[in-house]
């Protein structure tokens, strides 16, 4: 008998903790929504609600530094008989700022190949604070002879880097998947790219 009534004290505390669980779940959308409208976290949900058309703008980002101005180098390194480039080959940001540039490729040769990108920063230090939203590298991609693709990378830099870093160059090695992986090209400090090349 007692055997019997622990069963069923222990059910009715399983329920309990189940009702429970489901409620707080239900509950985690509006905690969440209200949060987010007391610290502001969401920007961008804020900014989709508060837009009554085109008219509403979105709050400046307060994040971003322009006092300090970074030029951001852009390179490709080509593994294998295909292209790859930067369509700029340098832009200027201030930290914090939100910037995206594109990356365009094409399979040259006769038959389809899955490739991927390996990236890589200088100075070193800059990685840390070089901060992909989005990125190409973060898949492996299928191309088909003669397919051309372009692929965009959005960055913020965080405002936290070093003031000593004025240029930043960020380069991709794009290889074939399933071929020797090769190693990320080394930053080499003194090969810059020549003025008024970032056009």
């Amino acid at each position: 008998m007692n055997l019997r009534r622990e069963n069923v004290r222990m059910v009715a505390k399983l329920v309990v903790v189940t009702v429970g669980m489901f409620a707080f779940g239900y509950a985690l959308v509006p905690i969440y929504k209200a949060i987010c409208e007391v610290t502001g976290i969401n920007i961008l949900a804020l900014g989709d609600r508060n837009i009554p058309g085109a008219t509403a703008t979105l709050p400046a980002n307060t994040q971003v530094d322009t006092t300090r101005t970074i030029t951001v180098e852009f390179d490709a390194n080509a593994r294998g008989p295909w292209e790859f480039k930067p369509a700029l080959r340098s832009l200027q940001v201030h930290p914090g700022e939100l910037a995206t540039v594109m990356y365009e490729f094409q399979n040259v040769q006769d038959r389809r190949m899955a490739a991927q990108a390996i990236p890589s920063y200088a100075p070193k230090q800059a990685s840390r604070h070089f901060n992909k939203l989005e990125c190409f590298c973060f898949t492996q991609y299928t191309l088909e002879p003669g397919e051309k693709k372009s692929w965009p990378v959005a960055f913020v830099i965080d405002p936290k880097l070093s003031r000593d870093v004025t240029t930043i160059t960020l380069s991709y090695t794009f290889f074939e998947v399933g071929g020797k992986t090769p190693p990320a090209p080394l930053a080499d400090a003194s090969a810059k790219l020549p003025v008024g090349a970032g056009s």
